[in-house]
């Protein structure tokens, strides 16, 4: 299996962006690069620059988004993780081939204009694992 490209970022689920802005901004000193509304995950995501590494702040828009639950059943922290992968449909199908679970079994929109997929945590060691494409 070919490997992944990089580490494409680190999701952290909070509660509210504005909260957590001082801590990632002045505290830990990343670059804030601008908000993105998500509708279909139902989420406005904060990007934060450190060196090469981009942290998303996750912050539910809706109490039944994926991250509410999550937040309302785990509190504020690592949601996953992030890498990206070259033709995300061929990596889907080769990850179901060799028996992983798969959230997602088609691409789906995510932020940045990328196209993001999700391997289920109980095939990656606990983990929730997204993989990212991004635009040509």
């Amino acid at each position: 299996m070919k490997p992944v490209k990089s580490l494409n970022h680190i999701g952290i689920a909070v509660r509210s962006l504005d909260d957590q802005q001082a801590f990632y901004a002045q505290t830990l000193g990343a670059e804030f690069e601008g908000v993105e509304d998500v509708p279909s995950q139902k989420v406005k995501v904060a990007f934060y620059k450190l060196n090469d590494v981009r942290l998303e702040l996750l912050e539910p828009t809706d109490p039944e988004s994926p991250i509410a639950k999550f937040i309302e059943k785990r509190g504020e922290g690592l949601h996953h993780m992030a890498f990206t992968v070259d033709s995300l449909q061929d990596r889907i199908d080769e990850l179901k081939s060799e028996g992983l679970r798969m959230i997602d079994e088609t691409p789906r929109p995510g932020a940045h204009h990328m196209q993001i997929a999700f391997i289920h945590p109980k095939s990656s060691g606990g983990v929730l694992t997204e993989l990212c494409q991004p635009p040509e």
